[in-house]
């Protein structure tokens, strides 16, 4: 049986499930009919009522799910003992490319414009039993089902806080630990595609000193887009991450980030490890990599990315350095680095929202939802402007050097949903200019 079908039968399964839970719900037991009939009849007080209803609700089998809405469509048992979540994101992104006659004629390549859904996901998950965590997450935008965070695991256990097995995000960089539905630009800064991403492994993370400190570390398997890693190389990483809150106000609304990660790749170059890095300016239509370091075999990369953040009411900023230090296994070592540097500002006052939990950012919830009815409002709106650098030469590695300006106006016009507005001049050293205008719609739960 072929991926797709499989996925097709889960979520059909899903939603009967979800089916079952909301009829579940909705049906009263014999305690609670009694309750109603006799409030009806004036023989109960409205506060008696509601007391005894309390009680009743408390003594319902655990199997018997409140269906609710928040951010997502959530089932909750009454216990608090199972708790699930449907998952989701769709971004449909369009872009227009005008590029020099100089770029054009190196990448022998007419840009044009086009559309694509940059991402189109489906998933469950949550905690049953108060102690297992679990998500399974696909993204169907690639054509298939692809893998993204599918784990199993264990929370509040002494010490170690929580832990995850499964194809999960290595715990590096701010940029990369802000999931795609938070990220202030379309896409993220150059200089993470030093960033591991989602591999298979095992990940231990908690928060300490009541949430002003993250941290985690993890050892990957690295995999391919199911999850997938089989061979005699040693294509492991060991990765950290450390994040502090030295200055946390107003529930968020003030606060100092600072946080540094670190990876290590382990490799035996005579066996066939090999790195490679290689970008797109920032945009993902872009039909070539702009930089691009072609294979390396290498005996074990190290990676380092300080980062900081700052949020001051509606103005944020935030910066991160990345370094990679490669062992080749054949000639002189070589190191490359990059890094960003954005400001934001909230025109409607909001402030970006900071997840204590994950030391990254979170939803963004406008002080008033666009209605053009009685509740007449229109969303959030943030400008925002980056600077990006990533630097792939070094030694006889040529991998080019690319400047990325990026200017950005966000309209959320629901927490759940955003229109996204990018424009994107890249500058790539003894080549070429680029300049891209594209926009995404974006609805996630």
């Amino acid at each position: 049986m072929g991926r797709g079908p499989l996925i097709v039968k889960l979520v059909v399964l899903g939603c009967a499930f979800l089916w079952t839970g909301l009829a579940t719900a909705q049906e009263k037991s014999v305690t609670e009919e009694i309750l109603d009939i006799l409030r009806s009849k004036g023989q109960i007080s409205e506060e008696k009522y509601e007391e005894l209803l309390k009680k009743a609700e408390g003594e319902k089998e655990p199997s018997t799910f409140r269906v609710y809405w928040k951010e997502g469509i959530r089932l909750d048992s009454h216990d608090g003992r199972f708790k699930l979540k449907f998952t989701g994101r769709i971004m449909n992104d369009w872009a227009v490319f005008s590029e020099d006659s100089d770029t054009e004629a190196f990448f022998n390549e007419d840009f044009g414009s086009g559309t694509e859904f940059r991402r189109a996901r489906l998933g469950l998950g949550g905690t049953i039993y108060d102690v297992v965590d679990f998500k399974a997450e696909y993204d169907f935008a690639g054509g298939d089902a692809d893998f993204k965070d599918v784990y199993v695991g264990l929370r509040k256990l002494p010490v170690v806080g929580h832990i995850k097995v499964g194809h999960i995000k290595e715990p590096f960089s701010l940029e990369d630990q802000t999931s795609s539905k938070y990220i202030t630009f379309m896409e993220r800064a150059l200089p993470t595609v030093f960033a591991p991403e989602r591999n298979t492994g095992v990940l231990l993370h908690n928060i300490e000193l009541d949430g002003r400190l993250y941290w985690g570390v993890g050892g990957f398997r690295e995999t391919d887009d199911f999850g997938e890693g089989f061979g005699e190389e040693d294509e492991y990483n060991i990765t950290a991450r450390v994040t502090g809150l030295p200055w946390y106000e107003q529930e968020g609304g003030r606060l100092l980030h600072l946080g540094v990660s670190y990876s290590h790749k382990f490799g035996d170059g005579e066996d066939g490890a090999m790195v490679r890095f290689r970008q797109r300016p920032e945009a993902h239509l872009s039909p070539v990599r702009f930089v691009d370091t072609t294979d390396i075999s290498t005996d074990g990369v190290d990676l380092v990315a300080p980062e900081a953040a700052l949020v001051f009411g509606p103005f944020s900023a935030q910066g991160e350095y990345f370094h990679a230090s490669v062992d080749r296994a054949n000639g002189s070592d070589v190191d490359f680095d990059g890094f960003y540097l954005f400001v934001s500002y909230f025109l409607t006052g909001e402030h970006r929202s900071y997840s204590k939990t994950k030391g990254a950012f979170d939803r963004v919830k406008p002080k008033k939802n666009f209605g053009l009815g009685k509740e007449r409002g229109w969303g959030a709106w943030e400008i925002a402007a980056r600077y990006s650098n990533l630097d792939l030469t070094d030694g006889s590695i040529s991998g080019g050097e690319l400047h990325d300006f990026t200017l950005g106006v966000n309209w959320y016009l629901y927490p759940n949903a955003r229109i996204m507005g990018n424009y994107v001049f890249a500058d790539l050293d003894d080549v070429g200019e680029t300049s891209i205008f594209q926009i995404r719609f974006q609805v996630d739960w």
